[in-house]
């Protein structure tokens, strides 16, 4: 139930018919999980917190530093060397005292991510390296949990929905994070963020899309991204979906999988 502060807070989502009481409170009820506190995961937390999702969590092992603030905008000058992960618990809680948080300073490994995805209604991933991106979702799929994850780069961002342990209505199955990208590019070739740079703002757009992503998932209204990724090029202003489906030759849900667990390297 939502008591007379959340219905005064919430009023403007509440007045949706798509959303309404029913939504606001499924949202309550959500655990979200957010892989980075860095440029995607800052707007993600603060979105997702000022809508009223009633616990996320934020798993990240780094400390704040001062090139982050250039578009991580969860974070003050005076939080550089402070731990992310409780600098930003510290930001949802002021945004919203309603919202629980739960903070995981620790690496996300393949030891440890599918005991703790599990926990979580959903996952939201803002990570900034191809391994993380991989081992969140293959443990999401192991633990039967939605995803919606976004990648930037220096001026373009992708972003789509995965519900790989499901089927869709017409029986056909949801594709994976590896039937859209079967394997990751081969090391060194695409530059990290330190060395080719990035435009602050746009991971605030693809940090806010996942959380309006989140949010339609949560509450359940309108077309998901599942089956489709949203790109967006930042130099043309140009948003365009591309539409893909299950690959029956991917690695770890198509008809031979070698993948079954979460032993591999990541």
């Amino acid at each position: 139930m939502l008591d007379p502060k959340e219905l005064e807070r919430y009023a403007r989502h509440i007045v949706l018919r798509e959303v309404g009481g029913p939504g606001q409170t499924k949202l309550k009820a959500a655990r979200v999980l957010v892989v980075g506190a860095g440029g995607l995961g800052a707007p993600v937390l603060l979105y997702l917190a000022a809508a009223g999702a009633g616990t996320l969590g934020v798993v990240d092992d780094d400390d704040v530093s001062l090139s982050n603030l250039q578009r991580q905008v969860i974070f003050v000058t005076d939080d550089i060397g402070r731990s992310k992960v409780e600098r930003a618990g510290d930001a949802v809680k002021g945004l919203n005292p309603h919202v629980n948080v739960e903070t995981h300073h620790m690496r996300l490994t393949a030891a440890n991510a599918r005991a703790l995805i599990a926990r979580y209604d959903i996952v939201a991933d803002g990570s900034d390296n191809f391994a993380t991106r991989y081992l969140v979702s293959d443990a999401c799929y192991f633990a039967r949990k939605p995803l919606v994850t976004a990648a930037v780069g220096t001026f373009d961002g992708s972003l789509t929905s995965i519900r790989a342990h499901e089927t869709r209505a017409d029986g056909t199955r949801n594709p994976t994070y590896r039937c859209l990208f079967p394997e990751p590019p081969p090391p060194g070739t695409v530059p990290a963020c330190a060395e080719a740079g990035i435009l602050g703002a746009l991971p605030g757009v693809l940090g806010s899309l996942m959380a309006l992503e989140v949010i339609r998932e949560i509450v359940g209204f309108g077309e998901g991204l599942v089956g489709r990724l949203l790109m967006i090029d930042a130099q043309s202003m140009r948003f365009e979906t591309l539409s893909y489906a299950w690959d029956p030759n991917n690695p770890l849900s198509g008809n031979k999988p070698t993948i079954t667990d979460l032993s591999g390297s990541y």
